[in-house]
């Protein structure tokens, strides 16, 4: 997403632009439910593309307790939409000669004039700026700052998204138009509306986007998760074909034993969950030469913030901005790192304090931070909320 972000708003400022994916087919149905939030929105709308369709629109959030009663209901006005939805607005609106699928990049060299990138496929590209703009699992960070790594939060989310026509009609009735939360003892499950497979915003053809994070210490509950059926134990992430049958029946057991009814009969309708384990990483340089790392190769929020692509659109913004302000290259990166850095730190520290309380593990410190954000009230008021960052 940050690379194609970064594409967009390199183009409409003039740039001869390719960008490189390293995998080779299409990304569309990847990830889950985003919060498209006003930030995200008016840059997208800024790079001339349709955003009156981004998403769901909803009013409302409430937290239901164990017995399924609504125990705080407040207005929230916000887009919700499903990371597919943008990728495709973003993706189709590049020109096809420009994007390269299957080209992972290997290595680059630099020198005053110029940055040479070299390709999986024993290509060599000569240019005056590459962007780094490939993820957790960037290629491109390690180079530049290979101290700079994830870290595992103390938590992960079992998430999944149900299509909308197979909610049971009350529980559809209830909680399909709002987010809606649920909150025992140290965890939070959360639901709301996205769109539908191929963007299908049509009432009926949506989808449930849900996520439950849950304690997971990483030396063994964490080891356990990422294990498969085959005795293999996954690094960062496992693919959900082969998460073990006994840690999803862990799981659903759970739901029957903490969560309300309603959710309880969400939970009963996943088919095959994802499991996220949720990391940290914080850079603390994002211009090396000619070389620019930004959006999650450079910052990973927790989710709490909903501030991913925000922070991705913003960092590709603030690239073009101090780029055509200084002529020199590598001076504009480092006016943009300058630019970007305390911003997606502040993002960064948010999102630790917002979910502080859902660690396995704790400091002393992180048990204030749990104890100022983790009341019913403060999760409501606060998860997916950027007014901290822009007043």
């Amino acid at each position: 997403m940050s690379g194609l972000l970064s594409g967009h708003f390199l183009l409409r400022a003039g740039w001869d632009v390719d960008l490189f994916e390293r995998v080779e087919s299409e990304l569309s149905g990847r990830g889950a439910g985003i919060v498209a939030q006003q930030e995200l929105i008016d840059r997208l709308g800024s790079l001339g593309l349709p955003t009156d369709t981004l998403g769901v629109q909803i009013t409302t959030r409430k937290i239901l307790d164990a017995q399924g009663r609504v125990s705080i209901e407040i207005a929230c006005p916000q887009v919700l939409t499903a990371w597919e939805r943008v990728y495709r607005l973003l993706r189709d609106s590049i020109p096809a000669e420009r994007y390269h699928r299957g080209r992972g990049l290997v290595g680059f060299a630099q020198d005053a004039g110029a940055v040479t990138a070299h390709f999986s496929d024993g290509e060599t590209r000569k240019a005056d700026l590459l962007v780094g703009a490939d993820g957790i699992r960037s290629t491109v960070r390690p180079l530049c700052l290979p101290e700079a790594i994830p870290h595992y939060a103390g938590y992960s989310a079992w998430r999944a998204l149900i299509p909308e026509s197979a909610l049971p009609a009350a529980v559809h009735d209830e909680l399909f138009e709002v987010m809606a939360f649920g909150l025992p003892p140290g965890e939070q499950f959360l639901s709301y509306p996205v769109a539908g497979p191929d963007d299908d915003l049509r009432p009926g053809h949506r989808r449930t986007n849900v996520v439950w994070y849950r304690p997971a210490d990483a030396a063994d509950k964490l080891k356990w998760l990422l294990t498969d059926e085959e005795g293999v134990t996954h690094e960062i992430s496992i693919p959900p074909p082969l998460i073990r049958r006994e840690a999803i029946a862990e799981m659903r057991a759970d739901a029957e034993r903490l969560l309300a009814p309603q959710f309880r009969a969400i939970v009963r309708l996943i088919e095959e969950p994802i499991l996220q384990p949720i990391y940290d990483l914080e850079s603390t340089r994002m211009a090396f030469g000619r070389v620019a790392v930004l959006g999650d190769a450079a910052f990973v929020a927790r989710p709490h913030v909903a501030a991913g692509v925000s922070k991705a659109a913003d960092d590709a913004a603030a690239l073009v901005e101090a780029l055509q302000g200084e002529p020199d290259v590598a001076q504009a990166l480092m006016k943009f790192e300058a630019a970007r850095l305390p911003e997606n730190r502040r993002i960064i520290q948010r999102a630790r304090h917002l979910g502080a309380y859902l660690q396995a593990t704790q400091t002393q410190e992180e048990q204030a931070r749990a104890g100022r954000h983790s009341t019913d009230r403060a999760v409501i008021e606060e998860t997916a909320v950027l007014d901290f960052l822009y007043g």
